[in-house]
């Protein structure tokens, strides 16, 4: 990427102070939409053609909502790439003590507690079984209540946070932000095989194959179950809940002023012309 020189000749990495206020404001917005595109379309983009389409369709987003046009440059392409793996290094960090609490895990260095993480990993990673919400009977098909937990947490924790302020990009929430999810879970129990919980890397070479094949799973459920509409019915759940947690009325999260009918507007036309009548007989 571009280095400005620093005062001793150095290069210095470009920072969004660098940027005049028009275009650093534009550009956090930007990076917002982005990060949102990122986990909702390409959480690890195989090239770099597809993480510059990202930030293209992010800018070109904020600068219609700004009604300004400023242009895109490489800098400032790659200010916003520079987070595809900060985002999903977010994730992982909220689903590591979420994964923890959520089944069981022990900080304990004592033998019984040792031999009790590897095989509770173990079990979990067996056929995919952490997918489940009874995950010892395997009943519930990505169902667990964890799924939940993260979508809470990442994306909804408040009325400002992303899954609010840019719901467009959540609302129905998509096949690759669940295959996201459940690969961050993957990752975390990864940390707990050996008995003792060790820091393992979200990184896309070790994660991008594991992202693959949930979001495979996930599709052929989808398609499996397309009569029931099983998938659509868990994202529906999730956002729903999600929405609550955020202190946002789901029913009310939706409605826009496209929810007027007809009816509203001829009524419209009729106290216009009731007005002009009146005028008129003054």
């Amino acid at each position: 990427m571009k280095f400005n020189k620093g005062p001793d000749g150095t290069h210095q990495r470009l920072k969004a102070s660098d940027f005049d206020n028009v275009t650093k404001d534009l550009l956090t917005t930007a990076t917002s939409i982005y990060r949102c595109l990122v986990v909702t379309r390409a959480p690890f983009p195989e090239t770099l053609i597809i993480e510059t389409k990202l930030a293209k369709d992010a800018w070109r987003e904020v600068s219609n909502m700004a009604e300004l046009t400023i242009q895109l440059t490489p800098s400032l392409v790659k200010m916003m790439t520079r987070r595809t793996s900060q985002v999903r290094g977010e994730l992982k960090t909220k689903m590591r003590v979420l994964t923890a609490s959520f089944f069981g895990f022990r900080g304990s260095r004592s033998i019984p507690a040792i031999k009790q993480n590897r095989d509770l990993a173990e079990s979990l990673k067996e056929g995919s079984r952490f997918v489940f919400k009874d995950w010892e009977m395997k009943r519930g098909i990505y169902k667990t209540g964890l799924i939940q937990e993260a979508v809470n947490d990442m994306w909804f924790a408040n009325r400002s946070d992303e899954g609010i302020v840019y719901a467009k990009y959540f609302d129905p929430l998509p096949v690759q932000t669940i295959a996201l999810i459940l690969t961050a879970i993957e990752c975390c129990i990864d940390e707990w095989m050996t008995g003792v919980k060790e820091d393992i890397k979200f990184s896309s070479v070790a994660y991008s194959p594991v992202y693959l094949l949930h979001l495979n799973s996930l599709r052929r459920f989808d398609k499996r179950t397309a009569a029931y509409k099983l998938l659509g019915k868990i994202g529906v759940n999730l956002l729903d809940v999600a929405r609550m947690h955020a202190g946002v009325d789901p029913f009310m999260a939706a409605v826009t002023i496209d929810s007027f009918t007809d009816d509203v507007f001829d009524e419209a036309i009729r106290e216009h012309e009731d007005e002009a009548r009146e005028a008129r007989e003054f």
